[in-house]
C-alpha cells in the first residue's frame, strides 16, 4: 500500500519542528525551579544561622551568605568549556549529585570555617548546574521559539524567588535551623531523581573544533560575542542590587516599610504576567523593540523608586522594575545564546551569568561608599542614571547592528 504524503504531512512536520513543551524541556525547566528552591532556602537564613547557632560576627556572616556567589562564579569560569567536550547530561548530573552532598554537608559544618567552605562548595555546584541546564535550553528550544521558551523558563527561577525565601523565613521562625537543611536535601535528592530522564543527544564536534576547545586560552573561558550584552547585563544587575541589599534601611528611612513588604510580590506578579507576551514579542519583532522600552521601564521604575514618598509610589516602582527587568533579563541571556556558534553555546551562558554574578556581588559594595556621599535617595537616582546611560550603550554594543531575530 502506497503512503500519500500531502499538506497535513508537512504541517505536521513544521509543528514538531517548533514544538516547544516537550519531555526535556518541561524536566529541565522543572530542575532549575527546584535548584532555585534549594539556593533561596538557604540564602535567606544562612547569615542568622552563622550568627545564631556558630556565634560569628555580622561580618563573617555575611562572608558565608556571600561566598556562594563566589563559587558560582569560579565553577562557571571552567563549566562552558567543558560542556561540549562532556556533555550537557553529564555536567547536570554531576552538578546535581555535587549539589546534594553539599546540601548534607550543612548537617556536618559544626563551625564558620566549615560553613564557609561548605557555601562556596555548593554556589560551585549551582553555577556547574545553572550554566548546564540554560545550556540545554537554549539548544533544544527552537530558534522561532527561543525568546519564548527562555521566557518560561525562567519563569520557574522568578516561582522560585517567590516562594523560596517565603518558605525560608517560615522555617526559621520555629528556629529549627535543621528542618531546613532537611528540606534542601530533599529538594536535592528530588532533582538527582528526575534528571536521569532526560534524552540528550551529545553536540558532535569537528575535529577543528575539539582542537580550538583545548589548552588554557582565554578564548576557552570566555565567549568574546556575548560580553558586550553581557556588559549591559552586569550594569542592570549592580543598579538592581542596590534594591535587594538596602530596601529595609531604605525603607525604614522614608518610613514605608510595609509597602516594602510587598515590593518584591508586586515585582513577581507583574513578571509572571508580562513574561508570556514578551517572549512573543521577541521572537516575532526582534530584540532591539523589547531592549530600548525594557531599559527605560526599569530606570523609571529606579527614579521612582528614589523619590518614593508614598506606599503607591514605592509599589508602582516595583512594577516598574519588575516589568523591565523581567524583559531585560529574558533580551540578553537569549542575545547571547543567539550570537555564539553552537558549540559555544555553553561559554556563552558561562560569559553572561559570570557578568551577571559580578554585577549582583560588586553591586552592593560600590552602592555602600556611596550612601555616604548622596544618602539613599541620592544613590537609587545614580542608579535611575546609570541605567537610562545603559540604553545608549546598548545602541553602541548591540543596538546599531540588524536585529538577529529578523
Amino acid at each position: 500500500m502506497i503512503k500519500i504524503t500531502g499538506q497535513n504531512d508537512k504541517t505536521a512536520v513544521q509543528d514538531e519542528k517548533v514544538r516547544l513543551w516537550t519531555r526535556e524541556y518541561v524536566i529541565t525547566t522543572f530542575v532549575n525551579f527546584l535548584v532555585a528552591m534549594n539556593y533561596l532556602l538557604l540564602m535567606i537564613v544562612i547569615s542568622e544561622y552563622a550568627m545564631n547557632e556558630l556565634h560569628a560576627s555580622s561580618g563573617i556572616a555575611g562572608l558565608s551568605a556571600g561566598i556562594f556567589v563566589i563559587g558560582a562564579l569560579v565553577a562557571r569560569l571552567f563549566t562552558g568549556k567543558y560542556i561540549a567536550q562532556t556533555g550537557c547530561k553529564k555536567m547536570l548530573c554531576t552538578g546535581l549529585v555535587s549539589a546534594l552532598v553539599a546540601s548534607l554537608a550543612y548537617f556536618c559544618a559544626g563551625n564558620v570555617a566549615l560553613l564557609i567552605a561548605v557555601r562556596f562548595i555548593h554556589g560551585a555546584t549551582f553555577g556547574v548546574i545553572s550554566t548546564s541546564a540554560a545550556t540545554i535550553i537554549a539548544d533544544i528550544v527552537p530558534e522561532k521559539r527561543r525568546g519564548e521558551g527562555i521566557g518560561y523558563y525562567s519563569l520557574s527561577q522568578t516561582l522560585a524567588t517567590a516562594i523560596g525565601p517565603f518558605l525560608g523565613m517560615w522555617f526559621s521562625r520555629s528556629g529549627n535551623y535543621n528542618m531546613i537543611f532537611t528540606a534542601c536535601t530533599v529538594v536535592a535528592a528530588a532533582c538527582v531523581l528526575t534528571a536521569p530522564f532526560l534524552s540528550l543527544k551529545k553536540l558532535a564536534l569537528t575535529e577543528e573544533q575539539i582542537k580550538g576547545m583545548k589548552g588554557f586560552r582565554l578564548s576557552n573561558f570566555i565567549e568574546y560575542k556575548a560580553v558586550p550584552i553581557s556588559i549591559i547585563a552586569l550594569l542592570i544587575y549592580v543598579c538592581y542590587s542596590s534594591i535587594v541589599s538596602f530596601i529595609a534601611v531604605y525603607a525604614k528611612e522614608i518610613d514605608l516599610v510595609e509597602a516594602a513588604g510587598f515590593f518584591f510580590i508586586v515585582e513577581a506578579i507583574v513578571v509572571l504576567a508580562s513574561r508570556p507576551s514578551i517572549g512573543k514579542t521577541f521572537d516575532r519583532r526582534g530584540e532591539h523593540v523589547i531592549m530600548y522600552p525594557a531599559i527605560a521601564a526599569f530606570g523609571a521604575g529606579m527614579f521612582l523608586f528614589s523619590q518614593s514618598y508614598q506606599s503607591m509610589t514605592l509599589l508602582l516602582a516595583a512594577a516598574c522594575i519588575g516589568l523591565g527587568l523581567g524583559a531585560i533579563q529574558l533580551s540578553t541571556q537569549a542575545i547571547a545564546v543567539k550570537v555564539a556558534s553552537q558549540h559555544r553555546m555553553g561559554l556563552a551562558n558561562s560569559t553572561y551569568f559570570m557578568l551577571c554574578d559580578i554585577g549582583i556581588g560588586a553591586g552592593p559594595v560600590l552602592v555602600g561608599f556611596m550612601i555616604p556621599f548622596t544618602s539613599y535617595r541620592g544613590m537609587y537616582a545614580v542608579m535611575a542614571a546609570v541605567t537610562f546611560a545603559c540604553i545608549f550603550l546598548y545602541f553602541l554594543l548591540h543596538g546599531r547592528s540588524k536585529s538577529l531575530y529578523d
